[in-house]
């Protein structure tokens, strides 16, 4: 007994590691996750495998077998005992008993047995009357018990256990393990199309146990699921087809999906017949002995159109078409990069005004603070909590000849963040381990990126540059003061020269308010630092609003108005782009000019046999212990001997619990069925009334 609890608690906890812990995960996925100890630990344990681990199968074996062995040699001695009233004890035997009574009735033994088995009986006993002989005349024993759910409930508890266990390796991937260790199969581990992997890693229709995933894109269908293995997948082949008509998803303002539904029509192979059904969460639809669960959703194969705009001025624009999960070559100069379209998303909605545990907007550039703070700028965190749908967006990688890539996510529009310009969000990750880091790319009056391109291909220009610092100096010096003009031109040129990136500081080009920053420190007494960077940052401004109108003026448009709030809070913006950008580590930024979503359903499929014997198993386990902790077994004797003209009573009881339950009941019955209760009694561990 010790033992098989033993067992029991080791398969309750791998239960529990295998429902937490990712089943049939890639090894790498560990590793990333768990680091490489834990990850070899897991992989040594089997536990990326519970349930089809050996030694998890080993366990349920063992407790099959050997509980199995425990019914089949209990099972006859409790039905034995079952059907035995014990009516053949004996008198002296009664008087060893816990609870026992006697007492003298005036009735005959027979009309006493009699009237005592008609009471025991209506309440609830069952009753055997045995008539004896004795030297002073026929004598009568009167046999009952209750409570035979009790042993009833041991045998249902450990054929519980059995089923239990049975249903565990009947759906654990015991079939499929032996349909590649006896069948054949091997586990694919290549990419590709489905229909291009061959039948050795197919597993047939008749497969008795599975589980694996199936993904639809509306207006397709499908009939091969993919089971995942730690080394690779399987393909399951099903029965029939699953074609997906209509996928539907809601969604809470928060953004989290409220409902998922799909509307789906299930084509038998065999028959051709046509079923109608609708799958929802927590309602799955079944067909020959197969469940279909609604597990997620996912995209289908959307086809979505990219702006290619350049972030420096050595890139042209161009744009590009692809779909989601294919990949597009594009050509960087002599670089050559992979363009990996990775996922679309329609509706996307963000706490764009900071997160309050944290206070800080995970999409505000890390250096455009730092150099803000440097600059002694006040830190306006806000910590307000506001949940927008920002609308949709575009998920890409750009891979390298030598195979290294960087993750990208881009909001197709302009996104008011509060800070008053409206700005679109460039995000870059260089590993899925990390969180999205985001440039704010400010919005032109048109709502779109190409004024900032255009900004930012002019400051690349020195001749450009030239023409906003003239401009620039013809405003702000009066006429007839050459030595001023001359002088704020300067300062305005290295300014903008420092900014553009064209002047290194301290041998190094890095341009951006790190570069002013960097000026200071080298050129400026620390007393003036904060009076001239003042100044510096005024004629800088100054500067990149006439080089702002030059750009606007050669595309046909008014520049912009220099007393217009929005014209500020655009500039400022502008700025803090334009110092940053030099970080993103990509010639261009594609943005999502056009979609066509297409949407697929991810479908759980499972053929498990083993569910219903499971629900038996848990059934009878309730009843079986209920039966053995609440029902107790009882048994009651009393003899009836013949004594003078009526009969002498030795009753007696026995229980398998002492409990005061027993005492009060024996009392009862005592009470109840011995006619004369005032007569000689002997009666131990009763309670009295």
């Amino acid at each position: 007994m010790r033992f098989a609890i033993a067992l029991l608690t080791v398969i309750c906890i791998a239960s529990v590691i295998g429902t937490v812990l990712k089943q049939h995960e890639p090894a790498v996925n560990y590793t990333n996750q768990f680091g490489p100890f834990w990850a070899d630990l897991f992989l040594a344990l089997k536990l990326n495998a519970v349930y089809s681990a050996w030694w998890f199968l080993l366990i349920l074996a063992f407790l099959v077998v050997s509980t199995s062995l425990c019914i089949a040699r209990n099972t006859p001695k409790i039905v034995a005992d079952l059907r035995s009233y014990k009516e053949n004890i004996r008198e002296q035997s009664l008087k060893a008993f816990h609870h026992k009574a006697e007492a003298r009735l005036a009735e005959s033994p027979q009309a006493g047995a009699e009237r005592i088995g008609r009471l025991l009986a209506g309440g609830g006993w069952k009753v055997r009357l045995q008539p004896r002989d004795t030297p002073a005349g026929p004598g009568w024993m009167v046999a009952a018990k209750a409570g035979g759910a009790n042993k009833i409930g041991y045998i249902a508890a450990h054929s519980a256990i059995v089923l239990v266990c049975l249903g565990g390796l009947f759906d654990g991937d015991l079939f499929v393990r032996a349909l590649t260790w006896f069948g054949g199969k091997t586990v694919y581990a290549g990419s590709g199309f489905v229909s291009e992997v061959g039948p050795e890693h197919r597993l047939p229709e008749t497969n008795p146990t599975f589980r694996g995933n199936l993904v639809v894109s509306e207006g397709t269908q499908s009939s091969t699921a993919i089971l995942s293995q730690s080394d690779g997948v399987l393909l399951q082949e099903l029965p029939f087809a699953v074609e997906l008509k209509k996928f539907i998803v809601e969604y809470y303002s928060t953004g989290m999906p409220k409902l998922f539904a799909s509307d789906i029509v299930i084509h038998d192979k065999a028959t051709g017949e046509q079923r109608p059904a609708r799958v929802e969460v927590n309602h799955p639809a079944s067909y020959k002995g197969v469940q279909i669960y609604q597990s997620s959703f996912d995209d289908g194969g959307s086809r979505v159109k990219l702006a290619a705009l350049p972030l420096n001025g050595s890139a042209r624009p161009f744009e590009v078409e692809g779909t989601i999960g294919s990949s597009s070559q594009i050509t960087n100069g002599s670089d050559q990069l992979t363009l990996e379209y990775t996922a679309l998303r329609v509706i996307n909605v963000e706490n764009l005004s900071g997160d309050p545990p944290a206070g800080v907007d995970v999409r505000r550039v890390d250096l455009g603070q730092a150099v803000a703070q440097r600059l002694g700028a006040a830190d306006k965190t806000v910590t307000r909590r506001e949940l927008r749908n920002v609308g949709p967006s575009i998920t890409y990688k750009l891979r390298d000849a030598a195979g290294q890539a960087r993750e990208y996510h881009n909001y197709m529009l302009p996104v008011d963040t509060g800070d008053g310009a409206p700005v679109f969000l460039v995000g870059v990750r260089n590993t899925p381990a990390e969180s999205f880091r985001y440039l704010r790319v400010p919005a032109d009056d048109e709502g779109s990126l190409a004024g900032f391109v255009a900004l930012r291909a002019a400051l690349e220009d020195p001749a450009q540059r030239e023409r906003a610092v003239r401009r620039y100096v013809a405003k702000a010096v009066e006429p007839g003061r050459p030595e001023l003009a001359e002088q704020l031109a300067m300062s305005a040129s290295r300014a903008l020269g420092l900014f553009g990136g064209a002047e290194a500081v301290n041998g190094t080009r890095i341009g951006g308010l790190q570069a002013i920053s960097d000026f200071m420190e080298a050129a400026v007494p620390e007393g003036e630092r904060e009076r001239a960077a003042e100044v510096l940052l005024r004629i800088l401004n100054g500067t990149l609003l006439e080089l702002n109108a030059l750009v606007r003026e050669s595309r046909g448009q008014k520049p912009l108005s220099e007393a217009d709030e929005a014209t500020r809070q655009y500039m400022t913006q502008a700025v803090l782009a334009l110092s940053d950008a030099p970080l993103y580590p990509a010639p261009v930024v594609f943005q999502l000019q056009d979609f066509t979503q297409v949407q697929a359903s991810v479908f759980q499929v499972a053929r498990a046999p083993g569910q219903n014997v499971v629900y038996l198993g848990c059934l009878l386990l309730i009843l079986g212990v209920f039966a053995m902790l609440y029902v107790r077994e009882r048994r009651l004797w009393i003899w009836l001997a013949p004594e003078g003209a009526g009969a002498r009573a030795t009753m007696a009881l026995s229980s398998n619990r002492k409990t005061m339950d027993a005492d009060r009941e024996f009392e009862q019955l005592r009470l109840k069925l011995l006619a004369e209760p005032s007569h000689e009694t002997s009666h131990e561990g009763a309670s009295r009334p």
